[in-house]
């Protein structure tokens, strides 16, 4: 091996903040005919090296303040039907051809495999596309990070003397990867990420009640020119102290007002998962066999798109080396696609919507959502609360189950209130939202002009968790059933 192979292997061992990850390509020219040499259709290489920092706060004292690094790589090879994949945190050559081997033993099943296309030379720069970053979190001061935190709980603290307990979270990171496969694919990506959390706990004469506030971008430490912190804290803070003097939710179907960005994740959990092309292969989705069909009211347009700057569920590249997408999934009303990976792309002779995502380089990509979301409808959001006589409103959704074949959910109501002739009245609680997905496509009567995206998460699918983003204008649903605790 030559001297300036062997200099770019070490410079990847120690990846200084200036440069982009990179393997020098006859190195991964070698791992992919090693790969192939066995038999296969199809090899690829990923490669990752991502950095961390959180730090927490508890009642007033930091926690911790933690910094972490991971690096590897996996090697896939398919061959037919089959999928051989192994993974290695040493990116030596001599253990990325050991790893390519025993994918290649995995998915063996022929004598015969293809020839893979040669990747671009190393003497050309890789491509490297990222979002737009002011000021890398890696270039702040931990001391920084933790201002932050007490900033918040400050803020918290002094909305009011109910609040008895603050927790506040800083996470940053920086992830950057590699994909490379026998098609001459020879891409790379650089995504960073941060987020803030924080939780308040009210303590009156109903007992501890709860509210919460995050935010999030695929930006660097200049989210925090964005948003207000300390706003943002009294916020969750005010969240709950509402629910000190809110009354219990009632039971029964009902209409149900949903306000801009809150009910994303309704429509991720309950609609999204069935849209994702290997649910829908496996007939464990409720739109299995529905293109072309109407699943959802006229007005109802569903996107999922990973080119929206910033948000949550923004990248450059797919974790199989494919350019994000905006993909129209419903159109008014209508099932026009599903979202897809490399796989089950190329069993339909398709290509790949560029949803192929993996938690990290130990993972094989699946199908998986970005940023999700119900485009903007036309009518003015106080128009909806005054043509709503009786009903819900809901401030925000918490967490909750789905049962992706039949789409069936039930969420938590975090905040929400009862809409009383027309006006939004009393708060509520300890209620829960239970329905069908594609039954509330369908009975979605309103749309808001007011489209915003909700907070952001992390996706779980087959244990693995990846960033995504959603969002809604405000909205009603005809008739959705309300679990309370009154009659």
């Amino acid at each position: 091996m030559d001297d300036g192979c062997n200099a770019l292997l070490h410079q990847l061992s120690i990846i200084s903040t200036t440069i982009i990850l990179m393997l020098a390509s006859d190195i991964i020219n070698n791992v992919l005919a090693a790969a192939l040499r066995t038999g296969g259709e199809f090899a690829e290489i990923f490669v990752e090296d991502k950095r961390s920092c959180s730090a927490a706060l508890d009642d007033g004292r930091v926690e911790e303040v933690r910094s972490g690094h991971d690096r590897g790589a996996g090697i896939r090879v398919v061959q037919g039907e089959t999928t051989g994949f192994a993974h290695t945190a040493d990116l030596s050559e001599p253990s990325l051809i050991e790893a390519a081997v025993t994918a290649a033993a995995i998915a063996k099943n022929s004598n015969t495999g293809a020839t893979p296309v040669p990747v671009q030379s190393s003497s050309t720069p890789l491509p490297t596309v990222r979002s737009e970053i002011g000021i890398l979190p890696s270039d702040v001061s931990k001391s920084s990070k933790v201002e932050l935190l007490r900033t918040a709980d400050d803020a918290a603290r002094s909305t009011d003397g109910s609040i008895i307990q603050v927790s506040a979270h800083y996470n940053d990171t920086r992830r950057r990867i590699l994909v490379a496969n026998s098609e001459g694919l020879f891409v790379s990506d650089d995504q960073i990420r941060t987020m803030f959390s924080v939780s308040c706990v009210a303590s009156g004469d109903t007992g501890l009640q709860t509210g919460r506030q995050t935010i999030g971008q695929t930006s660097g430490f200049e989210v925090f020119d964005t948003y207000d912190l300390a706003s943002l804290s009294r916020r969750a803070a005010r969240r709950a102290i509402t629910k000190l003097t809110a009354r219990p939710a009632p039971s029964g179907s009902m209409p149900v007002v949903v306000s801009a960005g809150s009910g994303g994740v309704l429509f991720h959990e309950a609609c999204g998962h069935g849209l994702e092309a290997d649910f829908v292969a496996k007939s464990a989705s409720a739109f299995t066999g529905r293109l072309g069909e109407k699943v959802a009211a006229d007005s109802v347009t569903l996107i999922d798109d990973g080119t929206m700057a910033k948000e949550w569920g923004h990248y450059a590249i797919d974790d199989e080396g494919k350019p994000a997408a905006r993909n129209v999934l419903i159109s008014d009303g209508m099932l026009t696609d599903y979202m897809w990976d490399r796989n089950r792309a190329h069993k339909n002779g398709r290509q790949s919507s560029g949803n192929g995502r993996r938690q990290d380089f130990r993972c094989l990509p699946m199908v998986r959502m970005t940023n999700t979301y119900v485009a903007n409808g036309t009518i003015d959001p106080d128009d909806i609360i005054a043509d709503t006589d009786y009903g819900i409103y809901i401030a925000q959704l918490g967490g909750g189950q789905v049962n992706t074949t039949n789409g069936d959910f039930v969420f938590g109501m975090t905040e929400a209130y009862m809409i009383e002739n027309g006006r939004i009245a009393e708060p509520i609680r300890e209620g829960n939202l239970i329905g069908n997905g594609p039954e509330v496509l369908m009975s979605i009567d309103a749309l808001g002009n007011d489209f915003a995206m909700g907070s952001p998460g992390l996706c779980g699918k087959d244990g693995q968790g990846v960033p995504v983003g959603d969002g809604t204008p405000t909205l009603r649903v005809a008739s959705l059933t309300i679990g309370g605790t009154t009659a």
